[in-house]
């Protein structure tokens, strides 16, 4: 039986302010990527979301992001390499600290927003996550775009790779994700979305915004948990892959 790894992106509430419903989210999706603190998330809800994550078997996986609150990581920062490495490194600490203490660990690694979609590109900062992963010393999977820079830093660096598709946002022609200031750049119809996903997972490919089929070799489908909708689109996306005889499971 084929099989592919459901991730989604939680913890990401701070203080009295709620993102997302990741108890629920965590009944469809196989691995957690919960955010360190830099871009969402303070230590009260990460340690929550570590031991909900723990008593629903889901693998946790540490959601690293630009030092941006304000902008919930999505806007690029233009900080020297030695920074942003040190900025990751900070972040897995954090996080393996409060998985520990819920009785599990980082089992891998995602950047979250700007950071990951710039390191599709930008040498220096995806060497710079490349570098911090190596430097928290247990040589973490990278989860990445297909073709990015930092995949290939990754893979020069001993890394495990491992490349993802968006269950909720358009691609362009190229295999990048549509800028999400433009119209369409995320879905909301369940039904769209998990037949996507099926043949992403059986075919290996996804339609991008021009109607051309483009190749998209993922071991893992992320469904964004600040989605409208994500409880439900989790859920379809899983039903239909179970459905279409795909087994949901870890990569790890």
């Amino acid at each position: 039986m084929p099989f592919i790894d459901l991730n989604s992106d939680v913890g990401e509430s701070f203080g009295n302010w709620t993102m997302g419903d990741d108890a629920a989210i965590f009944t469809s999706v196989s691995s957690a990527n919960v955010a360190c603190g830099f871009h969402a998330g303070d230590p009260s809800t990460i340690a929550r979301t570590c031991r909900e994550a723990v008593a629903a078997g889901v693998t946790v996986g540490a959601h690293v992001g630009y030092r941006d609150l304000a902008g919930f990581g999505r806007r690029f920062l233009d900080c020297s390499p030695t920074e942003l490495a040190d900025d990751v490194l900070y972040q897995l600490g954090a996080l393996s600290a409060m998985a520990r203490a819920a009785g599990t660990a980082i089992k891998y690694v995602k950047p979250h927003g700007a950071l990951y979609n710039t390191i599709v590109h930008h040498e220096k900062h995806a060497q710079a996550v490349v570098d911090a992963v190596k430097a928290f010393g247990t040589d973490l999977p990278l989860l990445l775009l297909p073709g990015s820079v930092a995949l290939a830093r990754a893979e020069t660096a001993g890394l495990r790779a491992v490349a993802e598709a968006f269950a909720d946002r358009s691609y362009t022609p190229e295999g990048t994700l549509v800028s999400r200031r433009e119209a369409h750049a995320v879905l909301h119809d369940p039904a769209q979305v998990a037949a996507n996903m099926v043949r992403l997972a059986t075919e290996g490919t996804v339609t991008a915004v021009d109607g051309s089929v483009i190749p998209m070799p993922a071991e893992s489908i992320c469904v964004h948990g600040d989605t409208a909708g994500a409880v439900a689109m989790a859920a379809a996306v899983r039903a239909a892959l179970e459905q279409a005889g795909v087994q949901i499971k870890s990569f790890t």
